[in-house]
């Protein structure tokens, strides 16, 4: 698992404070993990070298010199520090098999190698779907169980569904008997 969910917070080039660090973070969750500061000595040795030439008017060039060599050797270095920070972060954070976000684990459900956010939206489309289910069922036909077309009698058997259902004066939609209010617009039976 190659992951992505890092910031580069690396200080860079030819600079006292050079180094390189990586914050990788939960995309769920947003938790954070930094990763341990890795100084780049050939950088901190050219920053500093570039500020005492900076008083010497002759050794400017020779201070932009050792900044680029400095820049050169950074890029191993720093390819080797992420790589460092790559395989710790990788034991601290799972891939999600259905959204492939990586996230910690507080925020994934081992048991259907998901994440959180996932096993959220999947219970919001059983839950919807067990709406739906009802809402047919409801506005079906007790005795042949087909799907209701609105009118007073079933298209399917002729049983009276003003028997079982009444509809709504406001909006057309149908009810139990024995509702008080239609579900739809909230008008009072």
């Amino acid at each position: 698992m190659a992951l992505e969910n890092y910031r580069d917070l690396s200080t860079g080039g030819s600079d006292i404070g050079s180094g390189f660090q990586f914050e990788f973070y939960c995309q769920c969750c947003d938790r954070r993990w930094k990763s341990t500061f890795k100084p780049h000595r050939m950088g901190q040795f050219t920053g500093l070298l570039n500020r005492f030439a900076f008083l010497f008017t002759d050794m400017r060039t020779v201070g932009r010199a050792t900044g680029n060599f400095a820049d050169m050797g950074a890029g191993g270095a720093k390819d080797k520090a992420f790589q460092e920070a790559l395989q710790r972060a990788e034991s601290m954070y799972v891939e999600c098999e259905r959204c492939h976000h990586a996230v910690c684990s507080d925020c994934f459900d081992s048991r259907q190698n998901l994440c959180t956010d996932c096993v959220n939206k999947e219970r919001e489309g059983q839950a919807a779907a067990q709406r739906q289910q009802a809402e047919t069922a409801a506005h079906s036909c007790p005795s042949c169980h087909a799907p209701s077309t609105g009118g007073r009698f079933c298209a399917e058997c002729g049983y009276d569904m003003a028997s079982a259902f009444k509809s709504c004066p406001t909006c057309g939609a149908m009810a139990a008997r024995n509702a008080r209010f239609c579900g739809d617009c909230g008008h009072g039976f």
